[in-house]
């Protein structure tokens, strides 16, 4: 981990609102359920999501979704890297 202060007039824009992206993965099976959470807090998310990992015995990811040049994607938050199934 690194870590550096910055200028926070570096940054021309911010959004309270967040759109998350949850992914879990069942390994057994290897699919995954994918849901999309909104009006949340990420740390409501978070709770969301490791409380429902761990009823389901899946592994979890949690994204934030964004749009970059008019096209979708997700930022990485929280849990599993990638597809495990890849």
């Amino acid at each position: 981990m690194h870590v550096r202060g910055v200028d926070p007039r570096d940054t021309t824009w911010e959004h309270d609102d967040a759109t998350y992206r949850v992914y879990f993965w069942d390994r057994s099976a290897q699919a995954s359920d994918e849901y999309e959470v909104t009006d949340a807090d990420v740390e409501d998310v978070l709770t969301w999501a490791r409380t429902k990992a761990e009823e389901t015995g899946s592994a979890y990811t949690l994204y934030v979704s964004v749009t970059d040049q008019g096209k979708p994607g997700l930022i990485r938050l929280s849990g599993a890297q990638g597809d495990p199934f890849a």
